[in-house]
């Protein structure tokens, strides 16, 4: 068998030679993972899965590290570190290189193999999930947690149902049917449903199981082709259901030795059409028991009870079967090699009859050949059994007898014979052979109860006393004394008992029944009469050494008695603690090969022989420390001189001496349930139970006391510490505050700094405010200085529109009064002329002619003059006030007509009335026209004033506007 250790790598071979599995095991490849850390460690393997193809396989450890094996290409690499153990595996996805993991955190994660990456996370789950079952076409999953069940799309990663149940009513495991759409769920009260996976709908119920063979399923297996059921549990009885016709058809009863099925798996074949035949069926005991369910045989076995398997699958082609070792390993099954024998070909028809040979062959020596060849295959098939155990009932009357016979088919004289040859036995069956020895009867209800009875009392401070290293190896010691104590009662006082039982411990560690009742047995036989004298050394059995060790060596132990050595220093070290304090592991190993295979009394025998043989150097010994260093630590003694000695003593003490006197012959372990052993004063074991319950309760009293003295001291020093800690606050707040003042001043003087700075800089900003205002005071008076100027400018302007119009007013009131002037003139002049008229009519009568061509011509004449003048003065004006206007709206700043131009303007437009006099000619017809055309000379000139006063208005409100706009943009 080859052996791969994982350590550190993260890939490698699995196997570095061919492999080459043995028929007996078929183990093809075993592989461990330890740690290379300064304290190495074993990381055990939890969960393991095979691939749809069965060349690959999945497994991860309880740190979360998940490796993938292959088989066929030989090579295994770490594809994820989840760094939590995960609880179920799954690889049978449609997408090859996927697979998925339940971890303790109760999620369901989804990785790839080729890249390591995480593909999908799954949660839901409230509890840890034990099982992870994928359609046939590997497109869904179901995981399965004790309180419910979720069916998973594999493509989306999405929850597509949930199975919520009661909570009186657990779920033992709901999975899909091979090749099929059905889902098989199976709840804690024994009802089993079937399911159709698309709609959910409720396919059949199968009926409860008969009362006569009720049991409460706990495991569940179905073969490929979803027809047949296989359930168990708590029970030695397998029951096979019948999918089709939904009804038990069958129950098998496992051996005696089975009492409880942890784990069914059907074991597939190429050519059985998915009608798989052979169950696997693991028991409490780690044994892996492969049947034929038709024949109701036991094809082959895997597993044992040294080293048992955990949990166990089967390739989909059935070629492998991968199992978890309980010492957290992983062994890789060929099941080619374990089905080797059951498919060998018939025998042929015609056989031949040969002649005798010549030296006839014995029944001692054929009972000799079958006894070796069952000492070296302890494994062979039950028919081997049957057939060995018949052909020695054949032969036991003519050559031994019966006490000789052992359970197992072997002889105790021949082993002795055995081992005498070869000084021990070998490794390999080393355990085999002590159980067989010691007629172990593997009492698992019996030691189920000692062990449910929990750590005795005496025992639960045991690190305190015996620190070992190994937490495991501990909790095993403490578990298997608790075991003796609860036994018998002698055993929770016996203060060597766990210097006895430890060597044994460590030996068995992974199978605790075989523990104890190897430790018991060796209590029960080899130990009589060492607690007659309780608490005290046995001195009886010490006296037997010491008569023995007076007739073969008085020299010794005339020496042992001149240093005051006696028998409790030189032979009771070395039975307390059975040789293990002086041997090596090898050299005890062999001489407990001897002690099983002998009487009881040479064990003690062995320590007179171990006395002889170190007869030299203890001698040379002189003081009391010597001789206990001596008979506490390893010495250089050949343990087969020892053995050979014993043998010597053995045959050579006399009789009346001998410990055969004494000690009975070997007794084993009574079947079903263990003996009582109250070999010992009863009387001083009350009375310390009492003493120790007094002691006890006084311990606790006392403890109890000092918890409180503890509790008042810890209350007090709490309330120190928080007195110190309220001071130490108080000082560091001091501290703080002061240091805080400080920062306040340190940030005051800035401030004040700063303050200053800022002073400073105000200053600058006032003095350059102050500038800038005094800047802007005068260009506002500036502006107020031009705006006045303008003012004055359009107030001059507006003097001498003023004046000019007074000017016209002056004019036209100084027409007006020489128009009134001239109208009374020739109101007078009508008057007289009137006068003149009566007196000259006649005169007038002769030249009206005359004169009335006068008068027209005059009238028109002066109708000319007026009208000129009157287009002159208007036409003066317009111009006058439109190139004021004009030069006013573009230069606001424009120069001052003089008065004087004005005045000669309207002087030469408006000359002086130096015409009266031609008017005062003009007769009344003329008057009357001319002053009715001054009327509507008036009207027009008022609506020409007016006309010019609109246009100087809106003119001067555009060039107001102009000239305030560059001042406001300036401001």
């Amino acid at each position: 068998m080859q052996s791969t250790d994982l350590g550190n790598k993260e890939s490698g071979k699995i196997w570095h030679r061919k492999p080459s599995p043995a028929t007996r095991d078929g183990i093809i490849v075993n592989i461990i993972h330890n740690t290379s850390d300064y304290l190495p460690k074993v990381l055990r393997f939890l969960n393991v899965a095979f691939d749809s193809s069965g060349d690959c396989l999945l497994a991860g450890d309880h740190q979360g590290n998940i490796y993938v094996f292959d088989l066929y290409g030989n090579r295994f690499n770490l594809v994820q570190r989840t760094a939590q153990a995960c609880t179920a595996l799954a690889f049978n996805l449609h997408r090859k290189s996927e697979f998925l993991v339940a971890l303790a955190d109760y999620s369901v994660k989804c990785f790839d193999t080729v890249t390591k990456e995480l593909v999908s996370w799954m949660r839901g789950h409230e509890s840890s999930v034990f099982s992870i079952s994928v359609h046939a076409s590997g497109r869904y999953a179901i995981t399965t947690s004790s309180d419910t069940a979720q069916l998973w799309d594999l493509d989306t990663f999405q929850r597509k149902r949930k199975l919520n149940i009661l909570q009186s009513v657990g779920i033992q495991k709901v999975f899909f049917l091979p090749l099929s759409n059905t889902i098989l769920s199976c709840f804690k009260d024994n009802s089993v449903f079937a399911w159709e996976c698309d709609t959910l709908f409720c396919k059949y119920q199968l009926p409860a199981p008969p009362e006569s063979s009720s049991i409460l399923y706990k495991v569940f297996a179905v073969t490929r082709d979803g027809r047949i059921l296989a359930a168990g549990g708590k029970s030695n009885h397998l029951h096979l259901w019948c999918l089709e016709a939904k009804q038990l058809f069958r129950i098998i009863q496992m051996p005696t030795k089975v009492r409880a099925i942890r784990h069914l798996e059907f074991l597939p074949d190429s050519f059985d059409a998915g009608s798989n035949q052979v169950l696997g069926v693991l028991s409490q005991d780690g044994i892996m028991r492969f049947i034929n369910i038709q024949t109701c045989k036991l094809l082959f076995e895997i597993g044992s009870l040294d080293e048992g398997i955990s949990s166990a699958v089967v390739s989909p082609h059935g070629r492998y079967i991968a199992s978890i070792m309980e010492n957290g390993s992983l062994n890789i099954y060929s099941v080619q090699a374990l089905t080797q024998e059951i498919n060998k070909p018939p025998p042929p028809l015609v056989k031949v009859i040969e002649d005798l040979p010549k030296s006839k062959l014995n029944a001692g020596d054929l009972k000799v050949k079958v006894t070796s060849r069952r000492v070296q295959l302890p494994s062979k098939s039950r028919e081997s059994k049957i057939q060995t155990r018949i052909l020695k009932q054949d032969l036991a009357g003519h050559c031994e007898n019966k006490e000789n016979e052992l359970s197992e088919g072997l002889s105790k004289k021949r082993l002795q014979v055995l081992l005498k040859g070869y000084g021990e036995y070998p490794t390999k069956y080393r355990m085999f052979i002590w159980r067989s020895l010691l007629q172990l009867p593997e009492n698992h209800t019996a030691f189920s109860n000692l062990i449910d009875k929990g750590i005795h009392a005496a025992f639960l401070n045991l690190q305190k006393n015996y620190p070992i290293k190994s937490r495991k190896l501990l909790r095993v010691l403490q578990r298997t004394l608790s075991a003796l104590a609860h036994w018998s009662a002698i055993f929770s006082d016996t203060p060597y008992l766990p210097l006895l039982a430890f060597p044994f411990v460590k030996l068995f560690q992974n199978n605790q029944l075989i523990c104890f009742e190897v430790i018991a047995t060796l209590i029960i036989n080899w130990c009589q009469h060492w607690f007659e004298y309780f608490p005290n050394p046995p001195i009886n059995v010490l006296s037997v050494v010491e008569n023995v060790l007076a007739f073969h060596d008085r020299t010794l132990l005339q020496h042992f008695m001149e240093h005051d050595i006696t028998s409790q220093l030189y032979a009771w070290p070395l039975l307390e603690t059975v040789f293990s304090e002086v041997l090596t592991r090898e050299e005890w190993l062999k001489l407990f090969d001897n002690v099983f295979s002998n009487h009881p009394s040479f064990l003690l025998m062995t320590v007179v022989a171990y006395n002889i043989c170190s007869r030299a150097p203890l001698l040379n010994c002189n003081l009391k420390d010597d001789f206990e260093y001596f008979f506490h630590h390893r010495n250089n003694v050949d343990i087969s001189v020892v053995i050979r000695e014993v043998y010597h003593l053995m045959d050579t003490t006399p009789a009346d001496i001998h410990p055969n006197s004494m000690l009975d012959a070997f007794v084993s372990l009574t079947k079903g349930q263990y003996p009582v052993f109250n070999k010992y004063p009863k009387f001083v074991v009350d009375y310390q139970t009492q003493e120790r319950e007094r002691i006890r309760n006084d311990e606790l009293d006392y403890l109890r006391e000092r918890q409180t003295v503890e509790d008042m001291q810890a209350e007090v020093d709490q309330q120190r510490d928080e007195y110190e800690a309220w001071y130490q606050k108080q000082e560091l707040l001091r501290k703080a505050e002061e240091t805080r003042r400080e920062m306040l001043l340190q940030e005051e003087e800035k401030m004040i700094q700063q303050r200053q700075k800022l002073a400073a800089v105000k200053r600058e900003l006032k003095v350059k405010e102050m500038h800038l205002q005094d800047a802007a005071r005068r260009r506002f008076l500036k502006l107020q200085q031009d705006q006045r100027e303008m003012e004055l400018r359009r107030l001059d302007d507006e003097i001498e529109r003023k004046n000019l119009s007074t000017s016209q007013e002056a004019i036209a009131k100084e027409m007006r009064e020489d128009a009134d002037a001239y109208r009374r003139k020739v109101d007078l002049e009508e008057h007289m002329f009137h006068k003149l008229m009566e007196t000259h009519q006649t005169q007038i009568q002769n030249t009206q002619k005359w004169e009335e061509a006068k008068e027209k011509d005059f009238h028109l004449k002066s109708e000319r003059k007026v009208s000129a003048l009157s287009d002159a003065s208007r036409k003066w004006f317009l111009e006058k006030e439109i190139s004021d206007a004009v030069e006013h709206a573009e230069r606001p700043h424009g120069k001052v007509v003089p008065r004087c131009q004005n005045e000669q303007v309207a002087s030469s437009c408006f000359p002086a009335t130096s015409q009266s006099s031609d008017i005062s000619e003009m007769d009344s017809s003329t008057r009357i026209s001319l002053s009715q055309r001054r009327v509507q000379w008036d009207g027009v000139e008022r609506d020409l004033m007016e006309r010019v006063r609109n246009l100087r208005q809106r003119l001067t409100a555009r060039a107001r506007h102009r000239c305030q706009t560059p001042h406001l943009l300036a401001a």
